[in-house]
């Protein structure tokens, strides 16, 4: 009796090597991963360090990120485009804070969602403070007006849906004033603190009057 043979389909034999390309694939596609976050990464520590974006060279984010600085142009075309990539991705870690903890209070008072998100997004500025001054300080040089106001308005959205959710919100009425209101004062105080106070402001006064006056203008929004 004849051994037999495993049959396959031309279709079947096509897709083969495109399957075990995308295997082989995977660790290249990590490993660059990692690389652009390192150098991210390595970015912020320099530019901490030197106190100065004029200070930061691409041969020194490559030494510290351990990569080659041929391999930096493979990643980013320029130090102005590493710095506006590590901008947007800090922001959208912030904004991914404040969504959070309004989604985890969803129908919660609005002074309790307040509170929460005020303190959600301290806590991101509380880890590292002296990147994120460096962070506000850096966003007035390379933030250009439609992205700034774009990514601006994505934190007022989030305002807006965890206010409209709130239990004692009254139904109907537009959050956009008070999202608005919201979002200019905690972006406004934090900011503000941290480029002060580098080596970090005092969180717990922050929270308390960033909190207060958010409430306060909220309220204020409600009964126009």
């Amino acid at each position: 009796m004849k051994p037999s043979r495993t049959s396959s389909s031309p279709a079947a034999r096509k897709r083969a090597p495109a399957a075990a390309q995308g295997t082989r694939r995977r660790p290249r596609q990590e490993r660059a991963r990692h690389t652009a976050r390192a150098l991210r990464e390595a970015f912020v520590q320099v530019l901490v360090e030197r106190r100065s974006y004029a200070a930061v060279t691409v041969r020194e984010v490559s030494l510290v990120a351990g990569t080659a600085i041929g391999s930096f142009y493979d990643y980013y075309s320029s130090m102005d485009d590493l710095a506006r990539v590590s901008l947007h991705l800090r922001s959208k870690a912030l904004l991914a804070a404040l969504r959070g903890a309004g989604a985890e209070h969803e129908g919660a008072p609005l002074a309790t969602k307040v509170q929460a998100i005020v303190r959600a997004v301290l806590a991101r500025h509380q880890r590292t403070p002296r990147e994120w001054a460096a962070h506000y300080l850096l966003e007035r040089h390379f933030s250009s007006l439609q992205a700034y106001l774009a990514m601006y308005e994505r934190f007022v959205q989030a305002w807006a849906h965890a206010i409209e959710t709130a239990s004692d919100w009254p139904k109907g009425a537009s959050p956009a004033t008070a999202a608005l209101g919201a979002q200019t004062l905690l972006y406004g105080l934090v900011a503000h603190a941290c480029m002060a106070a580098p080596e970090g402001p005092d969180m717990q006064a922050l929270e308390r009057t960033a909190t207060r006056a958010i409430i306060a203008c909220v309220h204020a929004a409600q009964d126009e």
